[in-house]
This record gives structure tokens, sequence and C-alpha cells, in this order.
């Protein structure tokens, strides 16, 4: 659903629509806050509604059937926008949700998510907003715990095959992005084979945003000129260790809490040093993020005496000191003042 630069929060809005493609406006309006929404279908009855409304939408595709409407709406100041329906056609989109914050979700992450007649939502990610973000579309929560999956993935993309073939919009809701150790790519695949329409909106990745909100860089000039991102879901083989300890920069371990002890001992046995810095980073960018600093020869201890649990990224490597450094620097500035 693609709309014009306005607020529709609080407004009313005239819907001048065909039948047929006024549904899915009306759907997207109605998650843009609308105060009233009012609709009519001809040319003669929109006219008759016109002075009752701030704003004035009209399906793309019809602007011919309501050009008089569009230029007496344009002569007395009414704001028109442009709404596309899109088509009766099942499609599907893959959303990357970002690390959590609702104010990291993108623009057009959230346009989607307004259009959405489902909503197929990890345990990651914006998902307790989607009250606000999808109002008007059936929610389905296929999160995956550590250890469990509450629906596998075989079964979520059959589940959402089903939905769009019944001719709904179905959103695929993904903590971070898509591509990221999202499994995105498998779904594009089971679409496009089933000969569903699907397209993809970017995340913002927690491997760069979860370590930014915690204040490290994931390089840094004169510190870092490389990042290596791995998932941690696994344990590393000894050749990956070996390869991670030897590559320099950072290294962020999404999904990597279940195996830290193997991950932090095997770089040391690999060469890295023992005094590296490393931080935890538990909820990244949510109200109950949480960092716990070590180095590589006490971050398993340390991330055990804390606590540490998923959702966590986890960073080792020179810039997960640099917060550190602010700090004394700040606590210094503040001495000299007192």
């Amino acid at each position: 659903m693609i709309g014009a630069k306005v607020d529709l929060a609080g407004c009313t809005v005239l819907l001048a629509a065909a039948p047929g493609s006024a549904t899915r406006a009306a759907r997207y309006l109605q998650a843009q806050c609308v105060d009233t929404l009012l609709q009519a279908s001809t040319p003669l009855g929109a006219l008759a509604l016109l002075g009752q409304s701030d704003v004035l939408a009209l399906c793309t595709g019809q602007s011919l059937k309501f050009s008089a409407l569009r230029r007496q709406a344009l002569a007395q100041g009414t704001p028109v926008i442009e709404l596309d329906p899109g088509t009766a056609e099942g499609r599907i989109t893959l959303v990357g949700g970002g690390p959590g914050a609702l104010e990291l979700l993108t623009l057009r992450a959230a346009a989607v998510l307004a259009s959405a007649d489902v909503v197929f939502c990890d345990r990651l990610g914006p998902g307790e907003f989607l009250d606000q973000l999808a109002p008007q579309a059936r929610i389905i929560d296929v999160g995956k715990q550590p250890g469990h999956h509450k629906v596998t993935q075989e079964r979520i993309e059959e589940l959402m095959l089903r939905e769009a073939s019944r001719g709904n919009h179905v959103v695929r809701l993904k903590g971070g992005d898509p591509y990221v150790f999202g499994r995105g790519f498998e779904e594009v695949e089971s679409a496009t084979a089933a000969g569903i329409p699907v397209s993809v909106v970017p995340g913002l990745s927690s491997c760069i945003t979860v370590p930014a909100a915690a204040g490290i860089p994931v390089t840094a000039r004169g510190v870092t000129r490389a990042f290596t991102v791995i998932s941690g879901h696994d344990p590393l083989e000894e050749q990956q260790l070996a390869q991670l300890a030897v590559l320099g920069g950072t290294i962020v371990v999404l999904m990597g809490m279940g195996t830290l002890e193997h991950t932090a001992a095997g770089l040391r046995r690999r060469g890295l040093p023992a005094d590296t810095p490393c931080a935890v980073v538990e909820s990244g960018t949510t109200g109950t993020q949480r960092t716990t600093h070590a180095t590589l020869s006490t971050l398993a201890a340390a991330a055990r005496a804390a606590g540490c649990a998923n959702p966590a990224v986890i960073v080792i490597g020179q810039v997960a000191a640099l917060p550190l450094g602010l700090d004394a620097a700040q606590q210094m500035s503040l001495e000299a003042t007192a």
C-alpha cells in the first residue's frame, strides 16, 4: 500500500474506490488510525461526501474514473493521496523487524505491516507492537525458542503458502534482517517454486545495532577495520576457530550463548590472546538491555555469574572495551570538577 506524505491519524478520510479494491485500501487506512472512514464507489456518491472529508484517498488505476472528484478536492484544498491496494492475487512479503525497538523498524516495514492480512511472527523483533502495527491482520506466532521449535520451518512455509493461495497478503516478520541467519532465502525459494509473488524488506541486523546500542562500534579507526559475523547456534569447528583467531578485527557472535564456553575456549586454544576484550549485550535496544564486560579468559565465567541469556549478541575484540574507556574518562572529568 503506497500513501502520500500525509499524517492520517485523527482525520476523516473519504475512500473513493471500486468495490474490488476498496477492502484492502480500507484496511490500510484503518491501520493509520483515521478517525472516520467514509467510502463511495461512484464519482457522484463521492462528491456528496467530499465536503465532510479532511483527506481524499484514491486507488491506483482509478484516477480517470474519479478525475473530476480529484480536481474538486484540490480546488477546495483537500489533500489527495493515492493508494495501491495490490492485486487480488495473494503474495508474501518477508520483513526484517530490526533488533527489537519499535523506533528501529523501517518505514517500509511499517507500511507493509499496515497492509497485511496475515502476519507470521517470531519471538524476536517488534512482535509485541503488532497490535499497533497491524491491527487489521490475523497474527500467527511461529516463534522458535532455543532448543524448541514451536512450528517447524517446513510447516511455517506450508502455512504461508496456504494463506497466500487464498488471496491474502502474508507478512513473515522476522527479528533483524531476513537474510542474516533468518532462513529468509529458503522462504523465498518456497514461494517462488509455488508461483506466489514474494518480496523482501530488509531490516536492521542485531550484529551492528545491538553493539552500537551498548556503545560498541564494530569497527573503529585505529582499532579495527573489519568485523566478522558468525552464528553460534552450533559449535564452531576447529578450522573455523583457527581462522577466526588469526583473522583479526571484531568477532560478533549471534545466537551464541549456548556455545559460549566452547567458542571462548576454542579461540584461546587457537591463539587469540586471553586478555582480548569481550562483551555480552542482552536484549539490545530494548528497555531491559544489559551489558556484561569481560576478557576472553573470563568471558564464560562472567556470563555465567551474571546469568546472561538469549537474546544476546557477543562481541570479541578490542572495540568491546571502548565504552569502558569513555566511562573512565567521564569519571575522571567528574572528579576533576568536584
